[in-house]
């Protein structure tokens, strides 16, 4: 008889147990069920400075807001933008460059977010190379992420600068790690981000020159793009991607310290703490800017926007007039 009680109560111990993880188990599948995915096309893999897009497993900014976010990698904010206007994703994260790329060639598509207000691109060459103003580029071999990138079109506004043109110089694809051709003199140059020079000096990339393109034209490194029919069909789940990036963006100036630890999971890059919170650094001090202290981060600037419109068309990088207030909308900013 004991022994038949001993087992009558571990069967309604075991059944318990399991009726109270498929609740819990039934519980989350209804919670992911109830989140609307946002596919968000990045213009590279997840990487640290992006920490604060890739933690929703420990953060929930996202998931508070009733929304998963889908990061589909790619390889420049070209990739980006066409991977909004195929429909594979529903905001792009991407550069001005590619944006009035796509605009002049008559792509309907509005601005949401200003990710980073500072321009942040540069092009490094080696000391003995002595490339210390745009002029000094003709002729030499300079290295940038990919031909759709940001890197490749602030190359070209360097290059415009001193009456020079893409023919005027041999442009190689070295992908994400372009810092490595140049250390090993496969390029003079290369065109890259202040991060990606951290990065490079931390592998001993030796005393370099650095032109800064915020000194020819400072518009923004990056935005949130997205199409006029996203933006006239999903308004509220952009309001809610918009709100959940500034507190996430937020999270990750007022913690730096936990944001480097979590690089190290999520970032591709994010071996390194210490490298990680030196890239955090750089990103949020490149996420402020007078206006974002007037209106919060994210705040949109039509006349330096317009600017850069205006530059490209110059420099002939475009050939159309594009009227920028046509494309800005700040209905989703906090």
């Amino acid at each position: 008889m004991k022994l038949k009680r001993s087992i009558t109560v571990a069967v309604m111990i075991l059944v318990l147990l399991l009726t109270a993880c498929g609740s819990k188990n039934n519980q989350q599948a209804a919670t992911k069920t109830e989140l609307e995915t946002v596919k968000m096309a990045s213009w590279s893999q997840p990487i640290a400075e992006q920490t604060n897009l890739l933690v929703s497993e420990e953060k929930d900014f996202f998931k508070n807001a009733g929304l998963d976010v889908e990061f589909i990698p790619g390889a420049g904010g070209g990739d980006a933008i066409k991977n909004i206007l195929s429909g594979k994703a529903d905001i792009a994260f991407t550069d001005p460059g590619s944006l009035y790329f796509a605009l002049n060639q008559g792509e309907k598509l509005k601005v949401i977010y200003n990710i980073y207000p500072q321009n942040v691109f540069n092009v490094v060459s080696l000391k003995e190379s002595n490339i210390t103003k745009p002029e000094d580029l003709k002729g030499k071999k300079i290295g940038v992420y990919s031909l759709s990138s940001g890197t490749r079109q602030n190359l070209l506004v360097l290059l415009n600068q001193a009456g020079l043109t893409e023919k005027d110089v041999t442009i190689v694809e070295t992908g994400l790690l372009n810092f490595a051709p140049l250390m090993q003199g496969q390029v003079d140059a290369t065109a890259a981000t202040d991060t990606g020079l951290v990065t490079a000096r931390e592998k001993g990339l030796a005393d370099v020159n650095v032109l800064e393109v915020k000194d020819y034209l400072n518009v923004p490194s990056d935005l949130f793009v997205v199409t006029e029919k996203t933006y006239n069909e999903k308004k509220d789940m952009l309001k809610k991607f918009v709100e959940a990036y500034q507190m996430s963006a937020e999270w990750m100036m007022n913690e730096p310290e936990e944001a480097a630890a979590l690089a190290v999971k999520h970032a591709i890059d994010g071996k390194d703490k210490n490298h990680n919170r030196e890239i955090i650094k750089l990103r949020n001090e490149a996420s402020i800017s007078q206006a974002t202290s007037d209106r919060g981060l994210g705040a949109l600037e039509t006349d330096v926007l317009q600017q850069g419109a205006d530059s490209y068309k110059q420099l002939g990088l475009i050939e159309e007039d594009l009227h920028m207030s046509d494309f800005i909308v700040e209905d989703f900013i906090k």
